[in-house]
């Protein structure tokens, strides 16, 4: 009987943990300032992402983060697309979140569109430089399949 709780306790301190490590990804990556830039290109200055050392560890490694898929007809793909901390109602393109809520993702093979809350594992790489693109990216990502899910 003792051994059966031990690995209940386990477990639920396994999904809690990562359910913690997950949502904290997101508050991680909120903790940025920004600075203003003069861009050449642009011909006027430009708010320049400072990533705090928080994140600046988590530049190169693997991370787990959950989310949504942010459909973005003609742009992306099933590769290729958008994931935010937020449903698409309230996501940064629809004005609700900051930019530090989005980021792009490459995915090693195809994620297949969702309405709900996903979870993804990749290799996060920060954009500080380019304008065009969004300051943070997932590539080689994963979907990660949820325990309970069919």
């Amino acid at each position: 009987m003792q051994w059966k709780f031990g690995i209940l306790f386990f477990l639920s301190v396994s999904v809690i943990m990562t359910t913690s490590a997950q949502e904290s990804t997101w508050k991680t990556l909120a903790k940025i300032t920004y600075t203003k830039q003069y861009d050449e290109l642009m011909g006027f200055k430009v708010d320049v992402p400072v990533f705090s050392e928080d994140i600046m560890a988590m530049e190169g490694q693997i991370i787990e983060v959950k989310g949504y898929i942010i459909p973005v007809e003609g742009y992306k793909s099933h590769k290729e697309f958008i994931f935010s901390a937020f449903p698409y109602t309230m996501c940064f393109f629809c004005g609700g979140a900051g930019p530090e809520t989005v980021m792009d993702v490459f995915a090693s093979n195809p994620v297949e569109y969702s309405a709900e809350q996903v979870t993804l594992r990749g290799k996060l790489e920060l954009n500080a430089t380019d304008i065009n693109r969004l300051m943070y990216a997932l590539t080689e990502a994963e979907l990660v399949e949820e325990s309970g899910t069919n």
